[in-house]
């Protein structure tokens, strides 16, 4: 089954050459099935390229989705144009009083901030008090994930005294959990990060539960027992050369950067990355729309502020 995105949305045409299954909307419309309502919150400054990972990851699935964006109205963004957002995004306004089946929450690169300190904090709390009750599930990404272990659990992150910056080995602790089901006992995920999770904070939280870590990246996965709330230290949804552009951007600003780690043939940047966390970002994706949204979510999306969270 096909990803719905508008037919001018830069990401289709992208899709549309990798023979990716994308279907514009007219065309959905067309069919007598309820496709699932994914919002994607892109905090992302990259906001096309950030559009275009996750739909890829949306699309390879046997379910029709339809993917909306959502914008914070409370930051004004700088590396898209306003004709795009205006396009494409919608704010929380618009859709607080609709219902989804999943939502995404993106990365940002904010992590040095304090949480407060962010100019959409509020909006954003907003948001994540309204996927409460009118989200089934929620999937939180990098920054994401960790601003809403602050939000809900009161987990603060920590400094690093270096990036954590390439890619790393993970291993899977909770082999029975559905969102690793069909993984590898280890498997490799990007991560381009200043702060991070400790895992000591998270196993305070007995609601909360550790299904896969890294053992130089730190916690990776974390899900709530029902898989209402996910949540993802790293980036899976990064392409192939996402790292190679921070690193380059990085070095032509003159910031001391390091390599990134364990990317790169023989680790120099002088070679080509190598692409070894596809397929496991793909199963995650496909994971969490089949078992913890298709699965559980109700047909009737206005039933969900009637259940418990």
């Amino acid at each position: 089954m096909p990803l719905i995105i508008p037919k001018a949305l830069p990401a289709y045409d992208s899709l549309f050459k990798e023979n990716i299954f994308v279907m514009h909307q007219e065309r959905a419309v067309s069919q007598d099935i309820r496709p699932l309502e994914i919002v994607i919150v892109n905090l992302m400054p990259t906001k096309i390229a950030t559009e275009t990972q996750i739909a890829r990851l949306l699309a390879n699935s046997p379910l029709q989705v339809h993917m909306s964006l959502l914008q914070m109205a409370s930051h004004e963004a700088s590396h898209v144009s306003e004709d795009h957002l205006a396009a494409f995004y919608k704010t929380f306004d618009e859709i607080k009083s609709h219902r989804y089946d999943g939502m995404i929450i993106t990365g940002a690169p904010v992590e040095t901030l304090p949480f407060d300190q962010v100019d959409y904090w509020d909006e954003l709390c907003d948001v994540m008090e309204f996927s409460k009750t009118n989200v089934y599930s929620t999937l939180h990404v990098c920054w994401g994930a960790q601003a809403a272990l602050y939000y809900h659990y009161g987990i603060d992150k920590v400094q690093l005294d270096q990036k954590m910056f390439g890619v790393f080995e993970h291993k899977v602790l909770r082999p029975a959990n559905p969102l690793v089901r069909g993984f590898d006992e280890v498997f490799y995920a990007p991560h381009s990060r200043h702060t991070g999770i400790l895992k000591s904070e998270i196993a305070k939280h007995e609601e909360l539960r550790l299904l896969a870590e890294s053992e130089e990246a730190g916690p990776f996965l974390i899900s709530t027992e029902n898989g209402r709330q996910i949540f993802v230290t790293g980036h899976p949804e990064y392409d192939k050369f996402t790292l190679d552009s921070e690193y380059r951007r990085d070095v032509n600003k003159g910031l001391a950067i390091e390599v990134p780690k364990n990317y790169y043939k023989d680790d120099d940047p002088a070679k080509e990355p190598l692409f070894r966390w596809r397929g496991h970002a793909h199963l995650l994706y496909e994971n969490w729309l089949n078992y913890y949204v298709y699965q559980n979510t109700p047909y009737d999306l206005n039933i969900l502020s009637e259940m418990e969270k």
